[in-house]
């Protein structure tokens, strides 16, 4: 699984990434987790606004940070 938080390094995209690292060690789940800040990468993903997350090329969410809820459903 590849998860790619989308931010330019806002206290909202810092919160997003420490939710989804603390959900993995917490369920075992496997996953490479990248933080990108490139405009035109998020921008590539059809994302205006952030943090958003894309997980194995799907937009999850974006504009807010997730809870730990959504993360865990994402997860399956």
């Amino acid at each position: 699984m590849k998860i790619e938080i989308l931010g330019t390094g806002c206290p909202k995209c810092k919160k997003t990434k420490e939710t989804i690292e603390k959900v993995l060690k917490q369920t075992g789940v496997e996953a490479e987790v990248i933080k990108v800040e490139d405009i035109e990468k998020i921008m590539s993903y059809g994302v205006m606004v952030t943090p958003a997350v894309v997980i194995d090329g799907e937009v999850k969410l974006a504009g807010k940070v997730p809870d730990e809820k959504d993360v865990r459903k994402w997860m399956i």
